[in-house]
């Protein structure tokens, strides 16, 4: 059983068709029902209602999975608010607060609440869509391209991100935690910003991580086919 946040459009959206493809049962879950339904009828996944800043709306959902499947093999933390402003000019705590909310805090909402489901399944796995604009390495490497500019919110939430993957797999030895920055992707995240590769390229670093086996890594942070520097 596997539940991917965010999964109505883009990203989350390619992942849960390469994964069902892949032979797992996938729940999409999207704030908008009328959106979420229709990808799960088009994809033949299953659909459940979440938003990852609300608390009552992540409980419902994982009640309502754990009254269908009984437990919960594969989390993908992909739901992400973007911020794509460059430079300080225009950051306020009231933007910042709206990206951490959904990027970390959000993570840490759901991740809590799938943590018995989790701990049900023979082989649990957690997967957080990350980018390398968190990685310190990547943003002070001249040669990366995440070193040229400044993405102040989006950036440090996604470091927070990292934090985060390294303490649960620290927390949690029996499920393997780990990130994935799956590179710069055209989606509605990235409109701003031509030149994003497709999504069916960046979901396979995704997907790769999501169908570890037991003897997988943890606390990791990959992209393409090997780790990358925190």
């Amino acid at each position: 059983m596997t539940l991917i946040t965010g999964a109505n459009k883009g990203l989350g959206r390619e992942t849960a068709r390469r994964l069902i493809k892949e032979g797992h049962t996938v729940y999409i879950g999207a704030r908008s029902t009328e959106r979420g339904e229709a990808a799960a009828a088009e994809l033949g996944a299953r659909f459940v209602q979440l938003d990852a800043t609300d608390d009552a709306s992540v409980q419902t959902a994982m009640h309502a999975i754990e009254e269908r499947e009984g437990r919960l093999d594969v989390l993908v933390d992909n739901a992400g608010s973007a911020n794509n402003i460059v430079g300080a000019d225009g950051v306020t705590a009231e933007s910042a607060h709206a990206v951490f909310e959904t990027n970390v805090v959000g993570v840490v909402r759901v991740t809590q609440a799938a943590i018995p489901l989790l701990r049900k399944s023979d082989n649990p796995v957690v997967v957080n869509v990350s980018s390398a604009l968190g990685s310190f390495w990547a943003v002070t490497n001249p040669e990366r391209h995440q070193s040229h500019n400044a993405f102040i919110v989006y950036g440090s939430s996604k470091a927070a991100v990292s934090m985060l993957t390294v303490q649960y797999a620290k927390a949690l030895p029996e499920i393997k935690v780990n990130a994935v920055e799956p590179g710069f992707t055209a989606t509605d995240f990235t409109a701003d910003f031509p030149g994003g590769r497709p999504v069916e390229e960046s979901a396979e670093v995704i997907v790769r991580m999501a169908t570890i086996g037991k003897d997988g890594p943890t606390g990791t942070f990959h992209e393409e086919d090997h780790e990358l520097p925190w």
